[in-house]
């Protein structure tokens, strides 16, 4: 089968497109053709091996080691790299009780990776975990693969926030994979949205249920802030802005700030059902940027690295 490799940490350059052999699903798995998945933040960090923040924080040092015990230290343990996927049970193990062959699904592999390719197998563990549930109705493939990682985080994240009618909220980055979903969500639960992003984003934005948009470039940005029950920074530590800089000045005494960088979430067993369901409702789309075949998979890291996409890029296997 086609995958990408990632030969070693370092650019885009590094993930090479190979023949692999096609996996075998043990008694206790599924195996699955991928149609689609993404290139994520998470993905790019994984790739270059590059941790957000100064790099003369003892914290960022320790993350980094940590990150080499876990991944491997010259390069990762497991070369096919990628965390999300949507596709088609192709066959399931005896053990497989909640899949059937041709079921759609769509998942979150975490730390097992493996989704720059054709094939993945997931097992029984996972399942049960709900990294991997019936695909959403009425949206694509390539549609479910974008959502499954902004989707999830942005539920995480916006959950601790108490988001409820008439609360004043804002989403810094919020036209990226997670604020898309963050505004959304927000608009969702009755909050009145401010998004800060670029002018060019504004519109869409807006479209996605924000009251307000701040352009973060403009020189008078900081005086078009207000008083806000709940800020969420959805592009962490490694942008940064006079706008941002202010955000932690303008909440309300009982306000709260959260960055996308304060913790790791690990998956939940509801995250992705909670997901199909708001998708279906039609309280939260899918927004793409680009769409690349696999085999340019490296133009499209090469993009995502620019740090400028709106919402998702997709990877159509």
């Amino acid at each position: 089968m086609k995958a990408i490799k990632c030969t070693k940490y370092g650019p885009p350059e590094v993930l090479q497109l190979s023949e692999v052999e096609k996996p075998i699903p043990k008694n206790n798995e599924v195996l699955i053709k991928i149609h689609a998945t993404a290139v994520t933040a998470s993905d790019c960090v994984i790739r270059g091996f590059e941790m957000p923040g100064n790099p003369s924080f003892p914290k960022k040092q320790i993350m980094g080691l940590m990150m080499r015990l876990f991944l491997g230290f010259s390069k990762p343990r497991n070369p096919i790299i990628g965390l999300v996927l949507s596709g088609e049970i192709e066959s399931v193990g005896k053990d497989i009780k909640q899949f059937k062959k041709g079921d759609q699904v769509y998942g979150f592999t975490g730390s097992t990776f493996g989704t720059y390719a054709e094939y993945k197998c997931m097992s029984n563990k996972e399942i049960k975990n709900g990294s991997l549930v019936i695909k959403p109705d009425y949206i694509s493939h390539e549609e479910a693969a974008a959502i499954v990682y902004g989707g999830v985080l942005a539920m995480y994240f916006m959950k601790q926030g108490n988001i409820q009618s008439g609360k004043k909220v804002l989403i810094y980055g919020a036209s990226g994979a997670i604020g898309t979903t963050a505004v959304q969500l927000a608009r969702y639960h009755g909050a009145d949205v401010t998004g800060v992003c670029s002018s060019s984003n504004g519109e869409l934005v807006k479209s996605l249920g924000a009251s307000k948009v701040i352009d973060y470039t403009k020189a008078d940005a900081i005086d078009e802030l207000e008083l806000y029950d709940f800020i969420l920074d959805a592009v962490g530590e490694k942008k940064s802005s006079k706008v941002k800089t202010q955000c932690k000045k303008v909440l309300n005494s009982q306000g709260k700030y959260v960055s996308v960088d304060d913790n790791f979430h690990k998956l939940g067993p509801d995250d992705l059902l909670q997901l199909k369901k708001l998708i279906e409702a039609g309280h939260i789309k899918t927004v793409i940027d680009r769409q690349y075949p696999l085999e340019q998979i490296v133009e499209a890291h090469k993009y995502v690295d620019k740090g400028h996409k709106i919402g998702n890029v997709v990877i159509a296997v």
